[in-house]
């Protein structure tokens, strides 16, 4: 094994660590890669800042130029998603349409009166950080009810928030089904019945695994503990009784014009901001901030993801990782596999997503094109077909080792719920890491049977 193919698994692993130890990406991911570079015999200094080739045709610039074209790319999506979130939240069209569904669930069935909202809204484009900004709130409230311990709920939200309705669910206006459309010329409802299967046998398996949880922590006597950082909001009267559906109808609005009008995301997102500042007319001396603000989060958002694919784009470019992709791209099984295992790999070294599955695209994306093509005996309708189902294998598998210890959703959602990760990961890790990474291999392992 050569030094540069070690220095990539060293400076993966440097990565997650200083990660999962609570250090900014934004200088972790640059300085990972300067250790990659180095150990690849490469200048670090022309890596970093540089961009193309050299008169001798060495690489320049891979670092500035992977992170440059990710933010250039995704900003767009990133910005409007923050700004429709962050409206949503501050006119309180989410949380009144959370109410209402809990209203009609009611406390003893807990789980599902959190996991419903939290996958309504992100199915309808909103962040999954401001999910969990406006989940956190009413579950505290609803597992109080329930007197449940409240240090089950991370593994709630996160199943709601992170789960089938980011990844696999057909339609999602998150950027993890959006991404893979530049790759393989598709929509968001690519492979709708290798989506519906997916949704069940990942999704099934979360659920019933945080309903064991509850008859478990019941069995036990686990009952609720306040939480003394927590500080509950008083409830407004002057929203109109309409108002759950403020938080409906753009959410709906979102989904049509993605995926019926066939609307870019860009679209369909103003189309959601538009619709709710317009129902919300009478707090307009809050919209103006609630933009501003979603627009501020939007930049920290996506420049994590940015360095991480900075990171990757170095990777890419020494010596060790034409070894790395022609492992990957001989692996025994088939391609859907092969690019399961790769994004998966990716994503969980990134902590990101988006961000492991655009390594991963970007690398080897072309390769899986050509090999789709080859596999249909040059049929455009087989073509189409196989590049649907690379698609939706992307869009799972990416939603599997992302959420290791070192994740950003997950370590902001264990500080807004002043739990550590000792007292609640099992259940974010069972629900986002374990069942979908094992299961997303599995499908495409048997996906793969019918190329």
């Amino acid at each position: 094994m050569s030094l540069s193919l070690v220095s990539i698994f060293l400076g993966l692993g440097l990565l997650m660590f200083l990660a999962y130890r609570g250090h900014s990406i934004i200088w972790v991911a640059p300085l990972c890669a300067a250790f990659v570079a180095l150990l690849s015999g490469m200048n670090i200094i022309q890596t970093y800042i540089a961009f193309g080739r050299t008169a001798d045709g060495a690489y320049q610039g891979s670092y500035m130029r992977g992170a440059a074209e990710y933010f250039v790319q995704w900003f767009p999506a990133f910005f409007l998603g923050a700004v429709y979130g962050k409206v949503m939240d501050m006119t309180g069209s989410a949380r009144s349409l959370a109410n209402a569904l809990v209203k009609v669930i009611g406390p003893k069935r807990a789980v599902l009166a959190v996991v419903l909202p939290c996958m309504l809204m992100t199915y309808g484009g909103i962040s999954l950080f401001v999910v969990v900004f406006v989940i956190y709130p009413m579950g505290y409230a609803i597992y109080r009810a329930a007197n449940l311990p409240r240090t089950l709920l991370p593994g709630a939200i996160a199943f709601g928030a992170f789960g089938i309705t980011m990844t696999t669910v057909p339609g999602t206006p998150q950027i993890q089904n959006l991404l893979p459309m530049s790759f393989y010329n598709t929509t968001p409802m690519a492979a709708v019945p290798l989506s519906i299967v997916g949704m069940l046998v990942i999704g099934i398996p979360g659920y019933l695994y945080l309903e064991w949880e509850v008859r478990n922590a019941r069995k036990n006597n686990l009952l609720f503990a306040e939480d003394p950082q927590f500080v509950e909001g008083t409830k407004s009267d002057s929203l109109p009784k309409w108002h759950w559906l403020a938080g409906l109808l753009p959410i709906v609005t979102v989904v049509l014009v993605l995926n019926v009008f066939k609307q870019h995301i860009v679209v369909s997102l103003l189309s959601g901001i538009v619709l709710c500042c317009l129902m919300n007319i009478q707090q307009w001396k809050i919209l103006a901030p609630a933009i501003s603000s979603g627009a501020n989060g939007s930049l920290t958002a996506i420049m994590n993801t940015s360095c991480a694919v900075g990171f990757g784009s170095v990777v890419r470019l020494v010596p060790g990782f034409a070894a790395l992709t022609s492992g990957m791209m001989n692996m025994p099984g088939n391609i859907l596999f092969s690019q399961s295992v790769a994004v998966n790999v990716l994503a969980g070294a990134t902590g990101s997503a988006s961000g492991g599955m655009s390594i991963a695209l970007s690398a080897l994306g072309p390769q899986y094109l050509e090999k789709a093509n080859a596999l249909a005996g040059g049929v455009a309708a087989r073509t189409d077909e196989i590049a649907q189902m690379l698609h939706r294998v992307a869009s799972q598998s990416s939603g599997g080792l992302d959420t290791l210890p070192h994740n950003g959703a997950v370590l902001t959602l264990l500080a807004v719920s002043h739990c550590t990760h000792k007292e609640s990961y099992k259940g974010v890790f069972v629900t986002t890491c374990l069942i979908p990474t094992f299961f997303s291999m599995l499908l495409a392992l048997v996906w793969g049977f019918t190329l």
